[in-house]
């Protein structure tokens, strides 16, 4: 009797990677792209008044520069946060 297993996942195209970006799905359409090259990835792109980080679990989360060249795994995470924060009055 045949046994049947989960479908497997389709893998991507190659050179296309999944990744997100504040929870945001997005293609990279290579393996290894610049911190630039992601903020424009973003729709609409990251401005320069965010800093852009990739979460990296279970350990210290990695700022990314924009002439840094970042390699990319599958499901890759990323988050931006506002280049300066002004501390509220009190």
């Amino acid at each position: 009797m045949p046994t049947t297993s989960a479908p497997a996942k389709p893998e991507p195209k190659p050179g296309k990677v999944p990744i997100l970006i504040d929870g945001h799905k997005y293609v990279a359409p290579s393996r290894e792209m610049t911190g630039s090259g992601l903020r424009s990835l973003a729709a609409p792109p990251i401005g320069e008044d965010r800093d852009l980080w990739r979460d990296a679990a279970g350990d210290l989360d990695e700022l990314i520069a924009d002439d840094a060249v970042v390699h990319l795994e599958p499901q890759t995470r990323f988050f931006t946060v506002p280049r300066v924060i002004n501390p509220g009055r009190g």
